[in-house]
């Protein structure tokens, strides 16, 4: 099991790999059996068969407890919760990293489609919410960002 996973890891990272190099949107793929649909980016919803929360790639809502210029990053859609493209990749952010808007914090695994979920805002991650691996519910925090 752990090297399926693995494998599928690897596929995961180069898919996104040839995605990033081409700028590409979106990927379908067929090998063997298996079949990989990756998007980034807000989706136009054009019936790609995708949860309509998926549309956005990120949702920032103002963070009051924790002081003026905090974002949150919500999750758009219920998946499971990935730091990086691939167990042996580093994560796409630490806590401290500057991030520019755009910048893909997570991946996010929903039937079996991988989401990448990019920073609305620029700033500072101040605190991952989210544990890697773990199944994470449409609007639950993911990050903190100090703009």
């Amino acid at each position: 099991m752990e090297e399926r996973y693995a494998h599928e890891a690897a596929t995961l990272k180069e898919l996104l790999e040839i995605m990033r190099e081409h700028d590409l949107d979106l990927l379908r793929i067929r090998l063997g059996d298996a079949v990989y649909e990756l998007q980034r980016g807000a989706s136009d919803g054009g019936g790609l068969g995708q949860p309509a929360a998926a549309e956005s790639s990120s949702t920032q809502a103002a963070l009051p407890e924790a002081g003026a210029g905090v974002s949150k990053v919500l999750a758009p859609l219920t998946g499971v919760f990935y730091r990086a493209s691939s167990p042996d990749a580093q994560p796409f952010v630490e806590v401290g990293d500057r991030v520019a808007a755009g910048d893909v914090l997570c991946v996010l695994e929903a039937m079996k489609l991988f989401n990448e979920i990019q920073s609305d805002d620029s700033g500072t991650i101040l605190r991952i919410v989210a544990e890697n691996g773990e199944l994470v519910s449409q609007g639950q925090e993911l990050f903190w960002i100090q703009r």
